[in-house]
């Protein structure tokens, strides 16, 4: 009886203080967690964690006096993040081998390395603290208060507190000095007006600050884990580098130390793509080592790494990141098949070659899901600065005519072994968005419909060659340009196709920080890069025009970004595509968000700006059999940060 009473007092205060948050809009949801699997209660370190290890390489420095020990490299014992391991307790030791292109490859190593904020849970459903102890967020989802790690420290072993997020927000994101735009997940909007508010950081104290907006934000955590996932800089360092500290003319004579012509580059550089640098402190598991121009760019473990696993060993297990220079694309498959790569990515079109050499090689070939939209499409360049092209990329009609005017069914089985399903690009089935028949919309092999669409928009006027021309009789091209030559079977077979209905086509190859500075430029009239995401509402950059990132909508991205003042005003359906956005970051409940993000992704649906030719196709994850707890089965996606998802941290090398 004492028991059921008691019992009955508890529930009568749970349902007291629930009806307290229901009456009081500032009402604060709590969740402060250690553990990665999220839920309310006060962290707690596992009681079998009765000491803390340490890779032997720092055990040597610990033992020579040259580092502190790892129990005062770690922070407060309560505040220690302890990383599940997926299959077993992994060895120390041992390097990450793989293949990059150099300095500008540098999301190589950054995506598997990189540490947020916050980061998603395994199935990509909610978001998880992970640099970030713990959260309050009130009832209206206006104020959230996030916590840090007590004792936690930069890989230089200065502490990391709330000063350095403060100072990221201050002094680098709000005046953009790495040369980005201040991210939307920190504008609220107004659910009336559709004005958009940018949200105040204040700090709590050096473990603890707050976040608020004027308006709701529902997904603020879940934007921030995608938009910004490093809300924090090393001040100590920034300060030291930053012109409003040093001056100009210092930052500059600094710059060029560094091998940077100007000041500009050279704040992008370090703070943006700061883990290639081996002078700036990170919280990263592995931190650079030498410079990133050399053959073999090094990363080595963080001594002051703050995720131990659940029998106390300071992680990562793994010594080393290896990143060899490789000029040819086909040194990956072949670096692979020789043994030179231990954990490396591949596209599906390597399936065959990996699957036949899989045992003879000693690896194995995982599946991991993508949530693009085609393996094997084109984007369209709506604000393209030609006339012509940019009349007839806005015209429905003609992109309906490039989609039917090519065999889909060859495209799938040369280009992607069948994987790939002769489709349209649209959102796949088990997605938020999926819309029933749209893998279907103008996926048929029609040539007589596609020149009886390109006839009817006046593009009757051939040349010697037979080639179409302009209505004013100049040239028509439709001019390809690519940052690798990974897609040239494909380009191939999409040339032979438009030509036939009379469009010229010119395939042209860039390297890769050719094909980002003309995409920034607006001089990409047409491509081949995919959408991919998990959820418009998480990430709307590819289909909503808030920056420049995505091909398909140019210049309308910089005018969004720029309030006006750059590139091409958003017209007609891409406007409503803006719209629909406020109304989402206007939402004040996660069903007005489904609601609107469906409305965005009915108009992709209906206007068709990225052409499919091949549905979504597995990404191929290929590990060397000595090493152990690679997941077999996740979803590779940017938002996710492809490979790092995995928690590279505690992959090992097998003894």
């Amino acid at each position: 009886m004492k028991k059921i009473g008691l019992l009955m007092v508890m529930i009568l205060m749970l349902a007291v203080a629930l009806a307290a948050c229901e009456s009081d809009p500032n009402a604060k949801t709590s969740v402060v967690v250690t553990p990665v699997t999220p839920d309310k209660t006060t962290p707690v370190v596992p009681a079998k964690i009765e000491g803390y290890r340490e890779a032997p390489m720092l055990a040597k420095l610990t033992a020579a006096s040259t580092l502190k020990a790892v129990t005062e490299r770690l922070p407060a014992k309560e505040d220690i993040m302890v990383e599940k391991v997926l299959e077993e307790t992994g060895k120390y030791g041992g390097d990450w081998k793989l293949p990059w292109t150099g300095v500008n490859d540098r999301w190589t190593v950054g995506q598997p390395t990189e540490e947020a904020l916050f980061r998603f849970n395994k199935d990509g459903s909610a978001v998880e603290p992970n640099i970030a102890k713990g959260y309050d967020v009130n009832k209206d989802s206006t104020e959230f208060t996030i916590y840090l790690r007590k004792g936690m420290k930069w890989s230089d072993g200065m502490p990391f507190t709330a000063d350095d997020v403060l100072f990221y927000w201050e002094h680098m994101l709000t005046k953009e000095t790495f040369g980005k735009k201040i991210y939307d997940a920190y504008y609220s909007v107004d659910p009336v007006t559709g004005d958009k508010a940018l949200a105040t950081v204040t700090k709590i104290d050096d473990y603890s600050f707050k976040v608020v907006h004027k308006y709701p934000s529902v997904q603020f955590l879940e934007r921030v884990a995608i938009d910004n996932k490093w809300f924090q800089a090393p001040a100590h360092f920034q300060k030291t580098i930053l012109p409003e500290f040093i001056g100009q003319e210092k930052a500059l004579e600094i710059a060029k130390k560094w091998g940077f012509e100007d000041v500009k580059s050279f704040l992008v550089a370090t703070g943006y793509y700061y883990w290639v640098y081996p002078q700036i402190p990170t919280l990263r598991a592995w931190v650079a080592k030498n410079d990133p121009n050399s053959d073999q760019f090094i990363m080595e473990r963080n001594p002051y790494f703050w995720k131990v696993d659940g029998e106390g060993n300071q992680l990562p297990y793994m010594d080393r990141i290896v990143a060899t220079k490789v000029q040819d694309p086909a040194q990956r498959i072949l670096g692979t098949l020789a043994g030179d790569y231990n954990i490396i990515d591949f596209d599906f079109k390597d399936f065959t070659v990996l699957k036949e050499n899989e045992k003879k090689a000693g690896f194995r070939v995982m599946n991991w899901s993508t949530p693009t939209w085609s393996s094997a499409g084109i984007q369209l360049n709506q604000t393209i600065a030609d006339p012509n092209l940019r009349k007839l990329f806005q015209d429905i009609k003609f992109r309906e005519a490039l989609s039917v005017a090519v065999d889909r069914k060859e495209i799938s089985e040369i280009v992607t072994n069948g994987l790939g399903a002769p489709i349209q690009a649209s959102v796949p089935e088990g997605l938020v968005g999926y819309q029933k028949g749209w893998a279907d919309q103008w996926s048929k092999f029609d040539p007589k419909r596609a020149n009886e669409l390109l006839d009817g928009l006046g593009l009757t006027k051939r040349d010697k060659n037979n080639f179409r021309l302009n209505e004013d009789g100049s040239d028509l091209t439709i001019t390809v340009i690519e940052g690798s030559t990974s897609t040239a079977g494909f380009l191939e077979l999409v040339k032979k196709y438009y030509e036939a209905v009379g469009i010229k086509v010119d395939l042209k190859v860039v390297d890769t920080g050719t094909h980002q500075e003309l995409k920034y430029s607006n001089k990409i009239p047409a491509t081949t890069e995919n959408i991919s995401l998990v959820n418009v509402s998480f990430r709307p950059d590819t289909l909503v025009p808030l920056r420049v990132i995505t091909p398909w909508y140019g210049q309308y991205g910089l005018y969004s970004s720029s309030n006006g003042k750059e590139g091409v005003k958003p017209e007609g359906d891409v406007a409503l595509i803006l719209d629909y956005w406020n109304k989402v970051k206007a939402s004040a409940t996660k069903e007005e968000i489904n609601k609107w993000s469906n409305e965005i992704i009915k108009l992709h649906q209906k206007n068709q700006w990225v052409i499919g030719y091949a549905g979504p196709t597995p990404r191929l994850i290929v590990a060397s059999n000595k090493v152990g707890n690679v997941p077999k089965d996740l979803v590779y996606s940017d938002e996710f940060r492809s490979i790092g998802h995995g928690h590279p941290s505690q992959f090992f090398i097998k003894q």
